[in-house]
C-alpha cells in the first residue's frame, strides 16, 4: 500500500482548518500532517517537515497567501491548492495565483457548511490527489481513482451515427482540467481571429470561471467569454462552460449554440468534459475537431471517442507538456484520439485541420 498523500492546511479560520481536516482526513489516501493559521507558522513548519502538498487560503494576516505561494514557488516548490471564496475579488486573486504556480482551486467552505462537506468532499480530496501528481516537484506516490463514477448518460443518450452534419460550420471542443488555465492561454494566444467557434471545459469551482474568461479576453485575439444558455457558437468566439454548471452544443439547423444546465457529477465533475463531447458528437460530429489537455482522471476520453466515432479528428496534449498526464493519457489508451502533439503546436494543427477542411 502507497504511503498517504501528506498535507499542510493553512487557514486562518479554526472553522475552516477543522472542516478541511475533516475532509481530507476521511480519505484513507490522505493524510493532514499540520495545520496553521498563518503563512510564518506555515513556513515553520515546512522547515521542520515537508508536506506533499498544502491546501492555501488566499486572505490571511501578517501574510497574504499570494505572497506566500510565490516565496514557496520561488525557493523549493510545493504543489499548492489555492482554498479561496466564492468572491469577484477571490476569483480575480486565484488567477494569479493560478499563474505563479498553484495548480488546483477549491471553494472555501463557510461556518455550519454541512450541505458543502457533504457535496464537496470527493472534489477536494480529488484536488489534492490531483496537486500531489502535478509536475511541480518529483512524486513517489500515484493514488488510485476512486470509484463508482458517474457516466454522460445521466445527462444525453449516446450519439447515432447516422446524425446529419450538413453545415458549412467548423467547431474545436477542448476539455482540460489541472494545469489547463494555463495551457489553455497558451492554446488561445496563439489563435488568429478567423479560428473557428471553440466551447471549452476546464474543471474550475463556480464564479471562477468568469474571471478567467475575462482575462483571457484581454490577452487573446479571439473573443473568450463565460458561456451563457442559448449562446451562439461563431467564428471568433471561444465560450467556456461555467463553473459547477455542464455546459452541450446544440444546433439548430445550420446554427450551433450552447445549452447550460443543472446536473448529476459526471465523472466527478460538473462541468464535465465527457458531457460536452458526448454533445458534440452528436451534434458537429465530422464538423469537431476535439482536444484534450492536461488533468488528472479519465473524464473527456469516452466523449472524445464517441466524438471520433462520428467523424471527429481528435488530438491530444502530450506528455511531456503536461502537468498531469491523465486525460490524455486515458483518452489514448481508449483508441480515441488520431494525434498527440505539444502543446506548443496544438493550435497550429488546429488550424491546418480548420483550413484543410474549410
Amino acid at each position: 500500500m502507497s504511503d498517504p498523500i501528506r498535507v499542510l492546511i493553512v487557514d486562518d479560520s479554526a472553522v475552516v482548518r477543522q472542516a478541511l481536516t475533516a475532509i481530507l482526513s476521511a480519505d484513507p489516501a490522505i493524510e493532514v500532517m499540520a495545520t496553521a493559521p498563518d503563512p510564518l507558522i506555515a513556513a515553520d513548519k515546512i522547515s521542520k517537515e515537508r508536506p506533499d502538498v498544502i491546501t492555501l487560503d488566499v486572505e490571511m494576516p501578517r501574510m497574504d497567501g499570494l505572497s506566500f505561494l510565490k516565496q514557496i514557488m520561488a525557493t523549493e516548490p510545493i504543489p499548492v491548492v489555492m482554498c479561496s471564496s466564492l468572491t469577484e475579488k477571490g476569483a480575480e486573486v486565484t488567477m494569479k495565483a493560478l499563474q505563479y504556480g498553484a495548480v488546483e482551486i477549491i471553494n472555501k467552505p463557510r461556518m455550519g457548511a454541512r450541505q458543502f462537506l457533504e457535496d464537496s468532499h470527493v472534489q477536494i480530496c480529488d484536488a489534492v490527489k490531483a496537486a500531489a501528481r502535478a509536475r511541480v516537484r518529483r512524486l513517489s506516490t500515484l493514488i488510485n481513482e476512486p470509484a463508482p463514477k458517474l457516466t454522460a448518460d445521466v445527462m444525453l443518450s449516446q450519439p447515432k451515427s447516422t446524425e446529419n452534419f450538413q453545415t458549412t460550420e467548423k467547431i474545436i471542443a477542448l476539455g482540460a482540467s489541472t494545469g489547463g488555465t494555463e495551457a489553455l492561454r497558451i492554446f488561445l494566444q496563439e489563435l488568429p481571429y478567423d479560428a473557428p467557434g471553440i466551447v471549452i471545459v476546464q474543471h474550475m469551482p463556480q464564479h471562477f470561471t468568469a474571471a478567467f474568461a475575462k482575462r483571457l479576453n484581454g490577452i487573446c485575439r479571439i473573443e473568450i467569454k463565460e458561456a451563457a444558455d442559448g449562446d451562439t457558437v461563431i467564428p471568433g468566439r471561444a465560450l467556456i462552460a461555467p463553473g459547477n454548471l455542464h455546459m452541450m452544443l446544440k444546433r439548430s439547423g445550420t446554427r450551433y449554440y450552447v445549452q447550460i444546465k443543472d446536473g448529476p457529477l459526471v465523472c466527478r465533475h460538473r462541468p464535465s468534459v465527457d458531457v460536452l463531447f458526448r454533445s458534440v458528437a452528436r451534434y458537429a460530429g465530422l464538423n469537431a475537431t476535439g482536444i484534450i489537455m492536461t488533468g488528472m482522471g479519465d473524464d473527456g476520453a469516452r466523449g472524445m471517442l464517441e466524438m471520433k466515432n462520428n467523424g471527429a479528428v481528435n488530438l491530444a496534449q502530450d506528455e511531456d507538456s503536461c502537468v498531469v498526464f491523465g486525460m490524455p493519457q486515458e483518452a489514448i489508451k481508449l483508441g480515441g484520439v488520431q494525434k498527440v502533439i505539444s502543446l506548443d503546436k496544438l493550435a497550429e494543427e488546429a488550424m491546418r485541420l480548420y483550413r484543410s477542411t474549410s
